[in-house]
């Protein structure tokens, strides 16, 4: 369903078209304006909304580029849901992605009305990928505080790493990928879930398909690139 797919906005953070200006990255858009339009669909296959990826508010910083990603997610009768954002930065091989791309506008509305404080560790990708390259993990902790109840809930995106090439051929085109798998697990109080998730990275082009599964390995959700544009 919706909410299963949106539950980790990291899932969607190998986002990207070639960089114009500063050359820095291959995965991420640095030129504003530039949008990717994505379908969403659940294990059936069946159409759950789409959400679409703008880039605006690109700064560079000497040797670094910094950029806001807005996100706008419409339901499967095209309704506009909520809108997101999050800011990433590339210098010398590697982009850095703002840990806070993490938490689902979901899990912040349904805090809304408590005390927050945010912590974690940044989303890393290198322009170098290969075959069996291992990726840093990543986190975000959040502490949240409400007529003096104290409760935590922490996002972790562990074992990353780079499993294969693929090509696949979407709405969009037919692209040269890698294949990049992790792990997305959610804390919180003393539940604690766990969802497997394969992403197709393409050069020049960015995030070609996702998919998240159960622990099982059961295809929960997917996600395919429908339209680019800049």
């Amino acid at each position: 369903m919706m909410k299963q797919k949106l539950l980790f906005i990291g899932l969607a953070f190998l986002l990207g078209l070639p960089v114009t200006g500063q050359n820095c990255s291959k995965y991420y858009p640095m030129e504003e304006g530039t949008t990717l339009e994505y379908t969403s669909y659940n294990g059936k296959g069946k159409t759950q909304g789409s959400v679409s990826y703008t880039v605006n508010n690109v700064i560079d910083d000497g040797s670094t580029t910094k950029a806001t990603m807005v996100m706008k997610y419409m339901d499967d009768k095209g309704k506009e849901a909520f809108t997101s954002e999050f800011t990433y930065s590339c210098s010398g091989n590697t982009v850095t992605i703002d840990y806070e791309s993490l938490m689902s506008n979901q899990m912040l509305e349904q805090f809304s009305d408590m005390e927050m404080e945010v912590s974690g560790t940044d989303i890393e990708l290198p322009n170098d990928l290969e075959v069996g390259m291992e990726l840093p993990d990543a986190n975000v902790i959040m502490k949240m505080s409400m007529s003096g109840i104290n409760m935590n809930s922490q996002v972790d995106m562990i074992n990353r790493k780079v499993e294969k090439q693929e090509t696949i051929t979407t709405p969009a085109g037919t692209f040269n990928c890698y294949v990049i798998y992790s792990e997305n697990e959610s804390k919180m109080m003393m539940t604690s879930q766990n969802f497997p998730s394969r992403l197709w990275l393409a050069e020049d082009v960015g995030m070609v398909r996702q998919e998240t599964y159960n622990k099982n390995g059961k295809l929960m959700s997917s996600t395919e690139l429908t339209n680019l544009s800049n």
